[in-house]
């Protein structure tokens, strides 16, 4: 064999070798490509919302905020926006640009630098799905191969949207609607051409050009934008002008909770529940709060914290609840004077002693058992055995006034104390308690007489719900949702709420005597102000560190407790009807 021909056959294996490794590298990219087909299958990480029942949005539970939006959705200035800076061949290339990576390197090789990349939309949409962020000629091959893939099984629109929606844009931001949501406060469908321009730069670095962290460099990134969407024919030189003015946000618009201790009431009961879905699966939790009650409340709170606080030292706490008796759905609930300060919530979590509040359930049991609120107690001083050796134990009235026998009708309405004991005595505080059970009252009830006077600790939510049965007989709720959709729409839940009959509507009928007679002329004669029938009562313990009061109409039960966190006295004189009744009596006013 001569020269010639010995190297002709060299250089003719040494290409075959060439050709067989670059295959075999190939081959072993390719060996474990995923199925594209996965993604017709692939639901993104997506937030729940929670409205209320006038379509509110409440609140927003979420681990990445993204809102999932259907391409045909997002308004071409915003994909224009993206593929001016990420892709100008989008609508022509087959998934992988050879003419734009060319391009790119010659640039980069005058520049001496990384400047430009040649990854398309496909390619980044490829990378976020299905390959780990690393830089090797496997996972370039891999790339590209999918992207092709892609391209067969998916319109260039349907591509676009997925990139959009899955994209990370900073400040926990994932998706163009939730970021639209955060850097503007607004839906992606109201982005002007400056705002999508900028997000679109966003997408590069989204540290290094947030507008919060350096909006020089945000500035200079959307200028970039906005001249490329200009160059190729995306928008006029007048609408150039114009964006390259408008200003950039300067902080983000975090979603805070509206009725912020419901929404976390709510949240621990859909987490307890569902777990970690409630954070990732874009369910739609429709909530039984009333926005605009909810409103009217929490400005009936603070109104009434500050009244009491020009007659007292700081750091009053207040809490209001109101529940629909009749389907036992929570409308309104204010847990404290501010949630962002203290997340204690004081309608649910608190355990308070209700004083005279408690005293409808000793005198629904003597009705329960016959009486008429006609019938008489005696009102005089009294005294029990103690609770220890030797004791004594003499409830007193609130005045030190005593009446001797007075109808049911005064004794409620007055709020006398030995008189409520005596009724107590005489029905049994085991019926008492098993009727406090029955109403909703979950917490535990000390068996002794001093529980006729609210001795025993209860929540706000449980006596009001508990006043509920005492408004209509039966017993429903709380309930703090009405149903729960999926991200297709679908109702996966909607509670039963069980019913069940406590008290004769015969009872019913005489607890509204009585709790009206407490407006009409006894510890609640404030409430007469209100131009339609209400009914209550009024409730104090003994050194003024809680006040109640705890009312209905003929559509709402609402109850309002006032103190302080560490117990001691409110203030001098403090009652439930100088304290509490006033915010009652402002959210009762005002409801529409």
């Amino acid at each position: 064999m001569s020269l010639s021909r010995w190297s002709r056959f060299i250089l003719a294996a040494l290409l075959a070798m060439c050709v067989g490794a670059l295959g075999g590298v190939v081959y072993w990219s390719l060996s474990d490509l995923p199925e594209i087909k996965s993604l017709e299958s692939y639901t993104p990480i997506e937030s729940t919302f929670v409205y209320s029942t006038d379509g509110q949005i409440l609140a927003e539970f979420y681990l990445e905020r993204r809102n999932f939006i259907q391409h045909y959705n997002i308004p071409d200035r915003v994909k224009n926006a993206f593929i001016a800076i990420e892709d100008q061949r989008f609508y022509s290339h087959s998934g992988v640009d050879f003419i734009g990576i060319l391009r790119a390197l010659y640039r980069d090789v005058a520049a001496q630098s990384i400047v430009e990349g040649g990854s398309t939309i496909t390619q980044q949409l490829t990378k976020m799905l299905f390959l780990k962020p690393e830089k090797s000629i496997a996972r370039k091959i891999k790339e590209a191969v999918i992207s092709v893939q892609i391209e067969k099984k998916y319109t260039k629109d349907e591509i676009l949207g997925m990139y959009l929606n899955k994209a990370y844009f900073g400040a926990r931001a994932y998706g163009i609607e939730a970021a639209a949501q955060t850097y503007f406060g607004k839906s992606v469908n109201e982005l002007s051409i400056a705002e999508a321009a900028m997000l679109a730069g966003l997408q590069k670095a989204p540290t290094m050009y947030s507008p919060f962290r350096n909006p020089g460099r945000t500035w200079t990134r959307r200028q970039l934008v906005l001249k490329k969407m200009l160059t190729n024919g995306f928008i006029s030189a007048g609408e150039y002008e114009r964006a390259n003015v408008e200003a950039l946000p300067t902080a983000p618009h975090n979603r805070k909770y509206e009725a912020p201790y419901f929404v976390e009431f709510l949240r621990q009961q859909l987490e307890a529940q569902y777990g970690d879905k409630i954070y990732t699966s874009g369910f739609k939790v429709y909530s039984t709060i009333d926005y605009t009650l909810q409103k009217i409340a929490e400005s009936a709170v603070q109104n009434g914290i500050k009244a009491i606080e020009k007659r007292v030292r700081p750091g009053i706490q207040a809490a209001l609840v109101a529940i629909d008796p009749r389907t036992g759905q929570i409308k309104a609930m204010v847990g404290g004077n501010d949630f962002w300060e203290t997340q204690f919530n004081r309608a649910t979590m608190a355990l308070r002693q209700p004083g005279s509040a408690f005293k409808p359930f000793v005198y629904a049991t003597a009705l329960e058992k016959g009486m008429s609120t006609e019938d008489t107690v005696l009102d005089e001083p009294i005294s029990f055995p103690g609770s220890k050796p030797g004791a004594v134990w003499s409830p007193k009235n609130y005045d030190g006034k005593y009446h001797g026998p007075v109808s049911l009708k005064t004794a409620i309405a007055l709020s006398l104390n030995t008189a409520a004991v005596r009724l107590a005595h005489d029905v049994g505080v085991p019926d008492i308690i098993e009727l406090a059970k029955k109403c909703g009252i979950k917490s535990t009830l000390q068996p002794y007489l001093p529980l006729a006077l609210g001795a025993s600790d209860v929540t706000l939510l449980d006596l009001t719900a508990a006043y509920g049965v005492l408004s209509v007989g039966r017993r429903i709720g709380p309930i703090a949702y009405d149903r729960i959709l999926n991200r297709e729409g679908v109702s996966i839940e909607e509670p039963l709420s069980s019913s069940e009959e406590v008290l004769s509507q015969e009872t019913v009928d005489k607890m509204k005597d009585l709790l009206g007679a407490v407006v009409e002329s006894g510890t609640a004669r404030r409430a007469k102000e209100i131009t339609r029938p209400v009914y209550g009562k009024t409730g104090t313990t003994n050194i003024f560190s809680d006040a109640w009061f705890v009312g209905f109409d003929d559509r709402l039960v609402v109850g309002v407790w006032v103190g302080r966190d560490n117990h001691k006295p409110i203030g001098p004189k403090e009652a439930g009807a100088q304290a509490a009744l006033p915010i009652w009596i402002d959210f009762m006013k005002n409801i529409p």
